[in-house]
């Protein structure tokens, strides 16, 4: 006997729609592989008009911020050295030069030994000049002359060329959202213009013959849309452009079309509602007619989300939610908000995430991950996290949930008293994932780059290589980046690890005397010839480094009990020193190849200094320091370093 089939009845047709249930991730994995690689669309926007919007590349630093050497205080432009003795009961005086300097105002005449120049705020530091004494602290002292009451040490008041921003720094890194603070940024280097990855255009539909818009009063059997409003502001917080089109009846035809219109005109198509078992939902077999190549996923073992509908239509991703509030919003989050910030070019969204205890026990569903809902409060032993009950249909679940935890497919409970790992929504602080403290290098903005772009958060605190020894020593930090020279053993760095720190290598970078073009005092001469060069010469001014700086020791190294005019005139980076050669505040100092290189400044090799990394061996095990090393080690850092004039180790 032959079994003939049966014909379906017309509630069985809207049933056939749940063929494969998939797993999250295989869920995200199909519909990842349908979207991306793909190109996001950028446009150039007037610095003005970009707030908001996310870079689609990295800026890096036209120039130093500041330009030059600036004072921080109305006052008088001194030499240091004449106020060593000064104070009130013995006060030092001094001539005015014939020239005031405003901001704006370019210095003319030297302040040479037992002088003084009359200087502004943000006024630029005249040659000769090493501090800024504050006119609070001057009294007249007749004709032409002031008598000052304080001692000044070098750099006092004083704002070094680069101190805010370093030429060739990475201002900001592609992926940051724009707003006031880095339109500033951006504005101290001169960048009118910067290019911006275009905001996904998303449209946004709700679907339901029940729905009626905020505002309108209710009939018997019809509810707002809340959906509709939730999803516009999710899509505007998360780098879209959400465009609402309202809530369209359970009708195939004008649901179709609406569907098509939003396509035609969005980069993006989100409802809610139409993917559940009921007659009405008709969305899922529109999606057939729309484009390739369809649906990816309908039905994921997810509770709340079960329903979830999947899919792109020629190229477009075309998302429809579980139509209750919940099942929405934690969807939309968890499934759709990474791939849209992916579009928009942000970076994936950063959690922060706390250990709690759950006092009760939660059942679950045994083959469905399951993300429940929770409440945190503060226990005699730390975080209670307390599940919530409402139901994927309650509102409140998801807006006044802290966060969430996740019990596994393979689990049928959560036991009471287990001690659970809770994602928050709302975190209140990130702190940095990697922390490097010590000797600033521009190749470490290279290095750092593949971490930024995978949403790790470095910082990094410029402080010299002793400062950062110091701070590893202490625990502050993951990294020191060091470059120090120890004569004793002739070697760079290792003599100078203590317990719990290793070394890590880096890379090489040529320091030397840096000079102006076409100076006959030191061009075809090696480094220790140029310097003697210098010290013969009255007139030639130095600019030294920080105290702490490996820099610093190479140049001690070479002066020997020398101390010429302009040692004590102590910038805190490479660039200071270059930007006070080229703008003859001083006419020799010691810097790196690649800074004098960018300065169009002369160049003497003396050394190849070793710049590596001093790691608290406690920290190695942390998943950012650990991306680090890689990225250390990487072909694609190798490659860039070697770009920009270093030798990797």
């Amino acid at each position: 006997m032959t079994n003939s089939p049966r014909p379906k009845s017309p509630d069985s047709v809207d049933q056939d729609q749940f063929l494969t249930i998939l797993s999250r991730e295989e869920a995200m994995a199909r519909f990842d592989a349908a979207l991306f690689p793909r190109a996001l669309p950028s446009e150039q926007r007037r610095l003005a008009d970009a707030q908001g919007c996310v870079l689609a590349q990295d800026i890096v630093a036209p120039i130093d911020v500041p330009p030059f050497d600036r004072s921080n205080v109305d006052g008088f432009a001194v030499r240091a050295a004449d106020l060593s003795k000064a104070g009130e009961a013995a006060p030092v005086r001094v001539m005015l030069n014939d020239e005031v300097i405003a901001c704006g105002t370019a210095p003319l005449r030297p302040v040479l030994s037992g002088t003084a120049t009359s200087i502004a705020t943000g006024g630029p530091l005249p040659r000769g000049a090493d501090a800024v004494v504050m006119v609070e602290h001057t009294n007249p002292a007749g004709a032409g002359a002031i008598e000052i009451r304080r001692a000044a040490s070098p750099g006092q008041f004083v704002s070094y060329a680069g101190s805010d921003i370093a030429r060739g720094e990475t201002l900001l890194r592609a992926g940051t959202m724009i707003g006031s603070r880095e339109i500033g940024m951006c504005a101290a280097c001169g960048i009118s213009e910067v290019l911006v990855t275009r905001r996904p255009q998303v449209a946004v539909l709700s679907t339901g013959d029940e729905l009626v818009q905020p505002g309108t009063p209710l009939r018997p059997a019809e509810i707002y849309d809340t959906n509709g409003a939730i999803v516009t502001a999710a899509v505007n917080e998360n780098g879209g452009e959400a465009m609402f089109l309202g809530a369209v009846a359970d009708d195939e035809e004008a649901l179709e079309a609406a569907m098509r219109k939003a396509l035609a005109t969005c980069d993006m198509l989100v409802l809610s509602g139409g993917t559940s078992k009921g007659a009405g939902d008709v969305s899922h077999r529109i999606i057939a007619r729309l484009g390739k190549p369809g649906i990816i996923a309908h039905g994921v073992a997810l509770k709340p989300g079960k329903p979830l509908c999947l899919a792109v239509c020629d190229g477009k991703p075309v998302i429809i939610l579980p139509g209750f509030p919940t099942s929405a919003m934690f969807t939309f989050h968890d499934m759709i908000v990474p791939v849209l910030r992916r579009m928009a070019g942000l970076p994936p969204r950063s959690d922060a995430k706390v250990t709690a205890k759950v006092p009760v026990r939660i059942a679950s569903e045994l083959g469905r991950t399951e993300f429940v809902m929770i409440s945190l409060v503060e226990g005699a032993d730390g975080l209670i996290a307390y599940p919530s009950g409402k139901g994927s249909g309650a509102i409140t679940s998801f807006a006044q949930a802290d966060g969430f935890l996740k019990i596994d497919a393979l689990a049928d409970q959560l036991p009471a008293g287990s001690e659970a790992e809770v994602t928050l929504f709302t975190p209140h602080v990130r702190v940095p994932d990697l922390v490097i403290v010590g000797s600033h290098c521009i190749g470490l903005d290279l290095v750092a780059a593949p971490l930024a772009r995978a949403g790790l958060m470095v910082r990094s605190i410029a402080v010299g290589s002793l400062g950062g020894l110091a701070a590893a020593r202490r625990g502050e930090c993951d990294f020191a980046p060091i470059h120090l020279f120890d004569e004793a053993t002739e070697s760079y760095n290792a003599p100078f690890l203590m317990a719990g720190l290793e070394l890590v290598p880096g890379w090489r970078r040529m320091q030397g005397i840096v000079f102006r073009a076409g100076d006959a005092r030191f061009e075809g001469l090696d480094a220790q010839a140029a310097v003697r060069a210098a010290l013969a010469d009255a007139a030639c001014i130095m600019v030294n480094r920080n105290q702490g700086a490996g820099t610093r020791i190479l140049i001690d190294r070479l002066l020997g009990e020398a101390r010429p005019d302009g040692y004590w005139n102590q910038p805190r980076s490479h660039n200071a020193v270059a930007a006070a050669v080229a703008q003859h505040r001083a006419d020799w100092g010691m810097t790196i190849a690649p800074v004098a290189h960018a300065a169009g400044l002369g160049f003497i090799p003396l050394a190849e200094e070793h710049y590596d990394f001093a790691l608290v061996t406690a920290r190695k095990q942390r998943p950012a320091v650990q991306a680090f090393l890689q990225a250390l080690a990487s072909e694609e850092s190798r490659a860039a370093l070697e770009g920009a004039g270093f030798r990797p180790a």
